[in-house]
């Protein structure tokens, strides 16, 4: 399990392969300096109910993964939840498309994942 840290008060727990794309999605929005909500259900352990964020770039966030190497990244699951962030919804998990038959899952080099640009 991984760890988001939103402005050094909220901590929230995510398995580390989808924390890592989260912040592929969170980041991109964020270098861009746009401003969205992240919602999400918390664990039984803390009540079982939803927390909710406005993320910008002038509050600080950091991710702190269990695993020393980088998850596979599967590029349509970064499509819909980049579109899931865009939504007046703002951005919140949804189901892992399954890969298309080209996309075997990479790990991201830079910005980059297998020759596709994901976010900038």
């Amino acid at each position: 399990m991984g760890t988001l840290t939103y402005d050094s008060k909220l901590e929230a727990d995510f398995d580390d392969r989808v924390l890592a794309h989260l912040q592929i999605v969170i980041n991109g929005k964020l270098r861009r300096n746009e401003a969205f909500a992240f919602s999400w259900k918390d664990d039984q352990r803390i009540g079982n109910g939803r927390t909710s964020i406005w993320l910008n770039s002038a509050i600080p966030i950091s991710y702190k993964y269990l695993g020393g190497r980088m998850p596979l990244i599967n590029p349509r699951w970064i499509e819909a939840l980049v579109v899931a962030a865009n939504s007046p919804g703002g951005l919140h998990l949804v189901p892992e498309p399954p890969e298309n038959d080209h996309f075997e899952g990479h790990r991201v080099e830079g910005h980059r994942v297998e020759g596709h640009r994901v976010e900038e």
